[in-house]
């Protein structure tokens, strides 16, 4: 048996022979003395117990090594979680998911860092050999037990209706650990059950080292070790092995139970099983550390603690959180807290204001989940921690989101002023391309969080703005991350985030960069119908807005090729709503024909009427989601699928809807009657208040898309039919207007959600940058500025860039 020093400080040799039982014997004494390790335990009840446990079980067995190495591929399980969870508190830096029935992802020591693929129960009738498992064998149902945790329990009542297991989630606020409460029902006394544990550490399925001491089993990569521990008098067995090829799973189909135990299995992708003596109630604690002992400390001081204390700490830190959220109408209020809290758990919580996208890995993984291969969706997005910013600013937590504005420019932006497509918290970069929309948000940010000062000016909002005159209008990757072009909705960004910059570069006596970015965002606001709206396309009178242009000549008959094997097309047959943006951030009035009409396009085109309400694709084609008959995009390893509704379209169509109500304009009833103009004067407040009554319904609408566990997908659903071979690792059951195997929750979709209810309240946009609005839309371009300018003469704007970069 390898002993706890051996396996902490990565000293494993894995060619070396298994020693005998006096070898392990001699060495465990004399690492655990010479260590003092013995009196490390002997501070901890349960830890002397544990350290017993492993002499007498060096004693009793000789060492075994599994075969079989290094297992199949790893996987990480389907991205439709149901649940996450964390502690309030910035202690406790564990993070878990929950989906089809089971745990999955658990993040440590950072929301970056991804651990385990799954954590379920096994049940054995050990008479017929029947093998059951909670994620293929149960019907699963998720509760979310409170409006103000987030704390989730899960049942499992087995298709064949022999037993039912119910689990309740918790970390323990004080400790790098979490606790599960598992109740098992069985119909039948001679069923057993058995605990499954795949563990990933460190991001990766493979080079894990698994083994067996006392009543703990531990799984190691690098610097991280998680150790799981079930009190002695329930657990009766363990065994390590890999995955089919040696796992206990496995064996326990073969034979019903386990034959073959296993000390270790080492450098590969692991199994843990352990059999459960006790099987009515009891605690399972899952601590991690930096090396074992501190995990084993962490599971074992949880374990001592309980479960019931655990969760009080846990509940009451969640309940205080969402004392402080604004109210909302009623039947909007679980939902609002619930999008707040995930928000909140998804924030970093040593390098704060980082927020990562979701703590998933959209429809899982096969092979590619071996390694570390990019982070999934749980990396930092310009984009979507700017939709964080704007919940925060919402909800009046004003703190996270100039957290968050500080890690875009002190640890994400780069030296040129531009930031990354994505990072890693180091602000390390992530998947590599640029886009220029996440270069704009932070300056829309400084301005909105009045960040006027001077180092903030010249050291981050100057350099990026800067950098946008440089190089846009087009952008080598638009919102969509897929295509190069000139794009509505990137191209609203770069204007807004350059007026922005404007006037804080006004506030700090910068007059020929204030005229500068203001010179600029009007000569690309005048050329916005130019680059992107086709007067020969094929819908409606021809006349809209298109996704994209790549070479800003929509009229010119140009074809596209559109990413995950969607096919190619001309550019004047692709729309999405991106437009909307131009509204929203203040560039163009709701009610300028060219929107209403394109409008009308992306209804016929791109709109679909789901049982939850109204969703919309991303652009008419889309490949990114899963294909008809239900498997998951990227099935044959080359990005290959079908886009499916996104939830965060139908919450942006009601901010354009409620711009719509805020701009209504009531009749002029000059030289009426007075019963004519109360005539009039109810047709105007019917139909504006008509215009309300669509944007409450969007909210309604998401709130219909999300699941039992009040988690908002990145994608819905979009057909009353439902495949029936969907592989339940990757993709949950499908069913019309619901989740898919896409990112859930999707912090930009909670985001949505908080900002649209916020906006609501208000009966107006809060995220409108005023100054933004009042030159393009009130003013009509000047107005606030105090600079006498109109749209640049043809040649002035370069020769204004080549003087100020001399």
């Amino acid at each position: 048996m390898l002993s706890v020093i051996e396996f902490s400080e990565r000293k494993i040799d894995f060619n070396v022979k298994p020693p005998s039982r006096k070898k392990i014997m001699k060495n465990i004494f004399k690492k655990f003395f010479s260590n003092n390790i013995f009196t490390f335990c002997f501070n901890f009840a349960f830890l002397r117990l544990c350290a017993f446990a492993l002499i007498f079980s060096a004693v009793c067995e000789a060492q075994t090594l599994a075969p079989g190495a290094p297992g199949k591929d790893a996987h990480w399980a389907s991205a439709g979680k149901q649940a996450i969870g964390t502690s309030a508190n910035l202690e406790s830096k564990v993070w878990f998911t929950l989906q089809g029935g089971a745990m999955t992802e658990v993040y440590y020591p950072d929301v970056t860092v991804a651990n385990v693929h799954l954590l379920q129960f096994v049940v054995v009738n050990p008479k017929t050999k029947k093998v059951e498992t909670e994620r293929d064998d149960a019907n699963h149902q998720i509760k979310a037990l409170r409006p103000d945790s987030l704390t989730f329990q899960q049942i499992n009542t087995a298709k064949s209706g022999e037993w039912k297991i119910t689990k309740t989630y918790t970390t323990d606020p004080e400790r790098n650990s979490l606790l599960i409460d598992v109740q098992f029902q069985p119909r039948n006394r001679n069923l057993v059950l058995y605990l499954y544990y795949d563990p990933s550490i460190s991001n990766s399925g493979m080079h894990d080292t698994a083994m067996s001491l006392g009543d703990a089993i531990f799984a190691k990569d690098g610097d991280i070790v998680s150790a799981l521990v079930v009190p002695s008098n329930i657990v009766s067995e363990y065994t390590n092995g890999f995955l089919g090829t040696s796992d206990g799973l496995e064996e326990l189909k073969r034979n019903g139970r386990l034959e073959n135990k296993f000390n270790e299995a080492r450098n590969g992708n692991v199994v843990q099983v352990a059999r459960m003596r006790n099987q009515n109630r009891f605690t399972v604690s899952l601590g991690f550390g930096r090396n074992i002992e501190e995990a084993w400390a962490n599971a074992g001081a949880s374990q001592r603690k309980g479960f019931v204390k655990s969760i009080a700490e846990y509940e009451k830190g969640w309940s205080d959180y969402v004392k402080t959220l604004p109210k909302v109408e009623p039947k909007y209020q679980a939902q609002f807290n619930m999008a707040a809290m995930v928000l909140k758990a998804q924030e970093d919580k040593t390098v704060r204001g980082a927020n990562v996208a979701s703590l998933t890995i959209p429809w899982g993984g096969g092979a590619n989940a071996n390694e570390d291969v990019g982070g999934g969706y749980h990396l930092v997005w310009s984009r979507d921690l700017y939709q964080v910013v704007t919940a925060y600013m919402a909800l009046g937590d004003m703190a996270a989101a100039n957290r968050a504005l500080d890690f875009l420019f002190n640890i994400q932006q780069k030296a040129d002023g531009s930031f990354p497509q994505n990072s890693w918290l180091d602000g390390k970069r992530g998947w590599g391309s640029l886009q220029l929309d996440e270069v704009a948000y932070p300056l829309i940010m400084a301005y909105q969080l009045k960040r006027f000062d001077k180092a903030t000016y010249e050291n981050h909002v100057k350099r990026a703005a800067d950098f946008l005159v440089k190089t846009g209008p087009k952008t080598p990757q638009e919102r969509w991350e897929e295509k190069s072009g000139y794009s509505p909705s990137t191209i609203a960004a770069e204007i807004a985030g350059l007026v922005c910059a404007a006037e804080i570069a006004r506030k700090n006596n910068d007059k020929a960069s204030a005229n500068l970015y203001l010179k600029t965002a009007d000569d690309w606001q005048a050329n916005v119908e130019k680059w992107m709206v086709t007067t020969k396309g094929k819908y409606g009178d021809g006349n809209y807005y298109l996704r994209l242009t790549e070479n800003g000549t929509p009229d010119a008959g140009e074809k596209t090729v559109l990413n995950n094997g969607a096919g190619t097309f001309l550019e004047s047959e692709i729309v999405d709503a991106g437009f909307l943006e131009l509204v929203r951030l203040g560039i163009k009035s709701p009610n300028d024909l060219l929107i209403v009409k394109s409008l009308k396009i992306i209804d016929e085109q791109i709109k679909v009427s789901t049982p939850n309400g109204e969703g919309f694709y991303r652009y008419t084609h889309d490949g990114y989601g899963e294909m008809d008959d239900g498997r998951r995009w990227n099935w044959d390893g080359k990005y290959t699928g079908k886009g499916r509704l996104w939830a965060l379209l139908s919450g942006e169509r009601g901010q354009y809807e409620l711009a719509q109500y805020d701009s209504f304009k009531f009749k002029d009833a000059k030289g009426l009657s007075v019963r004519q103009k109360n005539i009039n004067y109810k047709n105007d407040m019917f139909r504006r208040q008509a215009l309300r009554r669509k944007a409450e319904k969007r909210l309604d609408a998401m709130i219909g898309f999300a699941n039992d566990g009040l988690m908002i997908p990145e994608q819905v659903w979009d057909k009353a039919e439902t495949p029936n071979n969907i592989d339940e690792q990757y993709v949950p059951e499908l069913k019309f207007g619901e989740g898919t195997g896409s990112a859930t929750p999707l912090a930009w979709s909670m985001a949505q959600f908080i900002r649209l209810a916020v906006n609501l309240q208000a009966g107006r946009n809060l995220d409108t940058p005023d100054v933004v609005y009042n030159r393009y839309v009130k003013y009509k371009i000047g107005g606030q500025t105090r600079f006498d300018i109109s749209a640049p003469a043809p040649g002035d704007l370069a020769k204004m860039k080549t003087a100020l970069w001399k």
